[in-house]
Protein backbone atom coordinates (compact mmCIF):
# COMPACT_ATOMS: atom_id res chain seq x y z
CA UNK A 1 0.00 0.00 0.00
CA UNK A 2 1.68 3.73 -0.80
CA UNK A 3 2.67 5.36 2.42
CA UNK A 4 -0.04 7.40 4.15
CA UNK A 5 1.02 10.68 5.89
CA UNK A 6 -0.05 12.55 8.93
CA UNK A 7 0.56 16.19 9.01
CA UNK A 8 0.03 18.18 12.33
CA UNK A 9 -0.24 21.62 12.70
CA UNK A 10 0.01 23.30 16.47
CA UNK A 11 -1.61 26.32 16.50
CA UNK A 12 -2.66 29.02 19.11
CA UNK A 13 -4.48 32.31 17.95
CA UNK A 14 -3.10 31.72 14.38
CA UNK A 15 -6.21 33.60 13.15
CA UNK A 16 -4.04 35.99 10.74
CA UNK A 17 -2.51 33.33 8.97
CA UNK A 18 -4.16 29.56 9.72
CA UNK A 19 -5.87 30.27 6.16
CA UNK A 20 -3.19 29.39 4.23
CA UNK A 21 -2.32 26.27 6.23
CA UNK A 22 -5.41 24.16 5.80
CA UNK A 23 -6.28 24.90 2.41
CA UNK A 24 -2.60 24.04 1.42
CA UNK A 25 -2.84 20.58 3.20
CA UNK A 26 -6.64 20.33 1.97
CA UNK A 27 -5.06 21.22 -1.81
CA UNK A 28 -2.69 18.16 -2.06
CA UNK A 29 -3.15 15.44 -4.53
CA UNK A 30 -1.76 12.66 -1.92
CA UNK A 31 -4.35 13.13 0.50
CA UNK A 32 -2.97 13.79 4.13
CA UNK A 33 -4.83 13.10 7.46
CA UNK A 34 -4.50 16.44 8.67
CA UNK A 35 -4.70 16.99 12.82
CA UNK A 36 -5.06 20.65 14.34
CA UNK A 37 -4.09 21.07 17.90
CA UNK A 38 -5.05 24.04 18.52
CA UNK A 39 -3.97 25.89 22.62
CA UNK A 40 -7.39 27.33 23.13
CA UNK A 41 -7.04 30.29 20.89
CA UNK A 42 -9.14 33.11 22.24
CA UNK A 43 -8.81 35.01 18.38
CA UNK A 44 -11.10 33.03 16.65
CA UNK A 45 -8.68 30.44 15.38
CA UNK A 46 -11.28 27.76 16.37
CA UNK A 47 -14.00 28.82 14.16
CA UNK A 48 -11.92 29.16 11.18
CA UNK A 49 -10.55 25.66 11.74
CA UNK A 50 -13.95 24.82 11.86
CA UNK A 51 -14.99 26.25 8.78
CA UNK A 52 -12.77 23.64 6.84
CA UNK A 53 -13.68 20.99 9.24
CA UNK A 54 -14.04 18.12 6.60
CA UNK A 55 -11.16 18.19 5.08
CA UNK A 56 -9.46 18.06 8.66
CA UNK A 57 -9.16 14.30 10.21
CA UNK A 58 -9.29 15.66 14.16
CA UNK A 59 -9.16 18.72 15.78
CA UNK A 60 -7.98 18.81 19.22
CA UNK A 61 -8.58 22.27 21.17
CA UNK A 62 -7.68 22.86 24.87
CA UNK A 63 -5.03 24.38 27.15
CA UNK A 64 -1.12 23.06 26.42
CA UNK A 65 1.99 23.91 27.75
CA UNK A 66 3.27 25.08 24.68
CA UNK A 67 4.16 24.07 21.34
CA UNK A 68 6.18 21.10 21.81
CA UNK A 69 3.70 19.81 24.18
CA UNK A 70 0.65 20.69 21.32
CA UNK A 71 3.18 18.86 18.63
CA UNK A 72 3.51 15.86 20.81
CA UNK A 73 -0.57 16.04 21.46
CA UNK A 74 -0.73 15.85 17.48
CA UNK A 75 1.38 12.64 16.70
CA UNK A 76 -0.24 10.94 20.07
CA UNK A 77 -3.64 11.06 17.10
CA UNK A 78 -1.62 10.28 13.66
CA UNK A 79 -2.36 6.96 12.03
CA UNK A 80 -0.11 7.46 9.24
CA UNK A 81 3.15 5.90 8.80
CA UNK A 82 4.90 8.79 8.60
CA UNK A 83 3.87 12.22 10.08
CA UNK A 84 4.85 15.52 9.13
CA UNK A 85 4.80 19.19 11.14
CA UNK A 86 3.34 22.31 9.72
CA UNK A 87 2.82 25.34 11.28
CA UNK A 88 0.13 27.25 11.30
CA UNK A 89 1.94 30.16 9.74
CA UNK A 90 3.49 27.72 7.31
CA UNK A 91 2.49 26.17 3.80
CA UNK A 92 3.07 24.32 1.42
CA UNK A 93 4.97 25.45 -1.87
CA UNK A 94 2.86 23.19 -4.21
CA UNK A 95 -0.46 20.82 -3.93
CA UNK A 96 2.25 17.75 -4.82
CA UNK A 97 4.51 18.07 -1.78
CA UNK A 98 2.64 15.13 0.21
CA UNK A 99 3.10 13.07 -3.10
CA UNK A 100 6.71 13.72 -3.48
CA UNK A 101 7.52 12.35 0.01
CA UNK A 102 5.09 10.07 0.13
CA UNK A 103 6.69 8.72 -2.98
CA UNK A 104 10.32 8.97 -1.61
CA UNK A 105 9.00 6.62 1.12
CA UNK A 106 7.51 4.40 -1.29
CA UNK A 107 10.84 3.44 -3.24
CA UNK A 108 13.57 4.55 -1.01
CA UNK A 109 14.58 2.59 2.56
CA UNK A 110 14.50 5.50 4.58
CA UNK A 111 13.28 6.30 8.33
CA UNK A 112 13.69 10.12 7.77
CA UNK A 113 13.47 12.76 5.02
CA UNK A 114 14.02 16.27 4.60
CA UNK A 115 13.99 19.15 1.93
CA UNK A 116 14.41 22.96 1.79
CA UNK A 117 12.25 25.81 3.03
CA UNK A 118 12.21 29.67 2.04
CA UNK A 119 11.47 32.26 4.29
CA UNK A 120 9.16 35.02 2.97
CA UNK A 121 8.22 38.03 4.03
CA UNK A 122 4.81 38.61 6.30
CA UNK A 123 3.53 41.17 3.69
CA UNK A 124 4.81 39.68 0.47
CA UNK A 125 4.39 36.05 0.75
CA UNK A 126 6.49 36.21 -2.73
CA UNK A 127 9.11 37.76 -1.41
CA UNK A 128 12.05 34.83 -0.31
CA UNK A 129 14.69 36.87 2.08
CA UNK A 130 16.39 33.20 2.89
CA UNK A 131 16.58 30.22 1.48
CA UNK A 132 17.29 27.62 4.37
CA UNK A 133 18.78 24.08 1.82
CA UNK A 134 19.63 20.61 3.45
CA UNK A 135 21.59 19.95 0.81
CA UNK A 136 25.00 20.26 2.52
CA UNK A 137 23.80 18.74 5.83
CA UNK A 138 25.30 15.98 7.57
CA UNK A 139 25.88 14.80 10.70
CA UNK A 140 28.94 16.48 11.98
CA UNK A 141 26.95 19.38 11.70
CA UNK A 142 24.80 19.36 14.86
CA UNK A 143 28.34 20.03 16.58
CA UNK A 144 27.99 23.80 15.70
CA UNK A 145 24.23 23.88 16.13
CA UNK A 146 22.89 22.90 12.23
CA UNK A 147 19.86 21.04 11.92
CA UNK A 148 18.02 20.05 8.33
CA UNK A 149 15.15 22.57 8.32
CA UNK A 150 12.37 20.95 10.24
CA UNK A 151 9.46 22.22 8.87
CA UNK A 152 10.34 19.92 5.73
CA UNK A 153 11.03 16.98 8.01
CA UNK A 154 8.64 13.83 7.69
CA UNK A 155 9.40 11.40 10.01
CA UNK A 156 8.22 7.34 10.47
CA UNK A 157 5.76 7.09 13.68
CA UNK A 158 7.59 4.01 14.73
CA UNK A 159 10.09 6.76 15.39
CA UNK A 160 8.07 8.45 17.58
CA UNK A 161 7.05 4.97 19.73
CA UNK A 162 10.84 3.96 19.61
CA UNK A 163 12.69 6.94 20.25
CA UNK A 164 9.99 9.19 21.98
CA UNK A 165 8.66 12.47 21.33
CA UNK A 166 9.62 16.16 21.60
CA UNK A 167 10.85 17.03 25.07
CA UNK A 168 9.07 20.03 26.89
CA UNK A 169 11.43 20.81 29.02
CA UNK A 170 12.94 23.17 26.05
CA UNK A 171 11.61 26.27 25.19
CA UNK A 172 12.92 26.91 22.19
CA UNK A 173 15.24 23.96 20.56
CA UNK A 174 13.08 20.90 21.14
CA UNK A 175 12.92 20.22 17.88
CA UNK A 176 17.11 20.62 17.23
CA UNK A 177 17.31 18.30 20.52
CA UNK A 178 15.07 15.24 18.90
CA UNK A 179 16.60 15.47 15.37
CA UNK A 180 20.27 14.73 17.15
CA UNK A 181 18.24 12.18 18.88
CA UNK A 182 17.01 10.24 16.53
CA UNK A 183 19.57 11.04 13.92
CA UNK A 184 22.89 11.16 15.36
CA UNK A 185 21.87 8.49 18.45
CA UNK A 186 19.75 6.67 16.94
CA UNK A 187 21.15 6.54 13.17
CA UNK A 188 17.75 6.88 11.85
CA UNK A 189 18.29 6.54 8.26
CA UNK A 190 17.58 9.82 6.16
CA UNK A 191 17.98 11.15 2.87
CA UNK A 192 17.54 14.59 1.44
CA UNK A 193 15.02 15.69 -1.15
CA UNK A 194 16.49 18.15 -3.74
CA UNK A 195 13.11 20.84 -3.39
CA UNK A 196 11.48 23.39 -1.65
CA UNK A 197 8.76 22.52 -0.19
CA UNK A 198 7.42 24.80 2.57
CA UNK A 199 7.38 28.76 2.49
CA UNK A 200 7.80 30.06 6.20
CA UNK A 201 6.76 33.59 7.25
CA UNK A 202 9.39 35.57 9.25
CA UNK A 203 9.39 36.48 12.65
CA UNK A 204 9.65 32.77 14.56
CA UNK A 205 9.88 32.62 17.71
CA UNK A 206 13.50 31.45 17.75
CA UNK A 207 15.10 34.69 15.96
CA UNK A 208 12.35 37.05 17.78
CA UNK A 209 15.11 38.83 19.69
CA UNK A 210 18.52 38.42 21.56
CA UNK A 211 17.36 36.89 24.32
CA UNK A 212 15.77 33.98 22.79
CA UNK A 213 18.59 33.37 20.43
CA UNK A 214 20.85 33.36 23.15
CA UNK A 215 18.08 30.61 25.16
CA UNK A 216 18.08 28.64 21.96
CA UNK A 217 22.10 28.59 21.54
CA UNK A 218 22.50 27.37 24.80
CA UNK A 219 19.23 24.61 24.78
CA UNK A 220 21.53 23.43 21.23
CA UNK A 221 24.44 23.46 23.48
CA UNK A 222 22.86 21.07 26.23
CA UNK A 223 20.89 18.99 23.26
CA UNK A 224 24.19 18.14 22.37
CA UNK A 225 25.59 17.07 25.18
CA UNK A 226 22.43 14.84 25.83
CA UNK A 227 22.88 13.30 22.96
CA UNK A 228 26.73 12.70 23.22
CA UNK A 229 28.10 15.03 20.29
CA UNK A 230 31.07 16.54 21.44
CA UNK A 231 30.74 21.04 21.03
CA UNK A 232 31.32 24.06 22.75
CA UNK A 233 29.28 27.04 22.07
CA UNK A 234 32.09 28.69 20.15
CA UNK A 235 30.72 26.22 17.65
CA UNK A 236 27.81 26.27 18.15
CA UNK A 237 27.99 30.14 17.06
CA UNK A 238 30.26 29.41 13.95
CA UNK A 239 27.43 28.58 12.09
CA UNK A 240 26.26 32.54 11.74
CA UNK A 241 28.22 33.42 8.52
CA UNK A 242 26.72 30.36 6.88
CA UNK A 243 23.29 31.56 7.76
CA UNK A 244 24.41 35.36 6.61
CA UNK A 245 25.41 33.13 3.03
CA UNK A 246 21.43 32.54 2.80
CA UNK A 247 20.09 35.54 2.69
CA UNK A 248 18.92 37.15 -0.53
CA UNK A 249 21.41 35.12 -2.84
CA UNK A 250 18.80 32.66 -3.87
CA UNK A 251 17.05 33.28 -6.90
CA UNK A 252 13.37 35.25 -6.43
CA UNK A 253 11.29 32.30 -7.45
CA UNK A 254 7.66 33.86 -8.42
CA UNK A 255 5.49 31.05 -6.68
CA UNK A 256 1.92 32.62 -6.05
CA UNK A 257 0.63 33.17 -2.96
CA UNK A 258 -0.77 30.14 -0.57
CA UNK A 259 1.45 28.25 -3.13
CA UNK A 260 -0.98 25.22 -3.41
CA UNK A 261 -3.90 27.18 -5.40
Amino acid sequence: MPTSVSIITAVRNGAATIRDCLECVQAQTHRAEHIVVDGASNDGTLGIVNGYRPGIAKVLSEPDRGIYDAMNKGIGLATGDVVGLLNADDFYTDERVIAKVAAAFDTMPIEALFADLVYVRPDNLNKVVRHYSGANFSLAMFAIGWMPPHPTCFIRRECYLKYGLFKTDYRIAADFELLARFLVKHRVRYRYLPEVLVKMRTGGISTRNLMNNVLMNREVLRACRENDIGTNMLRIYSKYPGKVRQLCVWPQVAWRHGGCS
